[in-house]
């Protein structure tokens, strides 16, 4: 298991898809329909002020509302989803894909496959 660093030393994520020791993070905020996708992952680091985080994120699949708060960079391992912004065209994320979502963000998402992916917010 993967103990969070709230210091200054280097975190270290090796072979984040082996990992089976998720922590259950509950169903996402606003579903959209079942099925209700389930959240799980690994918080590998957060800032004492709380304002940044990095992790490793798992979602099962099922359709809800997004509504970024904070600034998110992240790198899809496994699986497959659409987005679907307020404004603009759907896009497909899946394994080998790095995406960023800027604070303010909002859409739709639905995860076809579970995803897995390694996220940093701030």
């Amino acid at each position: 298991m993967v103990a969070v660093n709230e210091g200054t030393e280097a975190i270290l994520l090796a072979d984040p898809l082996e990992l089976t020791e998720l922590k259950d993070w509950g169903e996402v905020a606003v579903p959209l329909g079942a099925p209700s996708s389930r959240q799980s992952g690994v918080l590998t680091f957060r800032r004492g002020d709380g304002a940044s985080e990095t992790g490793m994120w798992q979602c099962t699949p099922g359709r809800w509302r997004c509504d970024v708060q904070r600034d998110e960079f992240c790198y899809f391992l496994a699986g497959e989803a659409i987005y679907t912004p307020d404004s603009g065209a759907p896009f497909v994320v899946r394994a080998g894909i790095a995406a960023t979502f800027p604070a303010g963000w909002k859409g739709v998402c639905e995860v076809r496959q579970t995803v897995r992916k390694v996220y940093m917010v701030r």
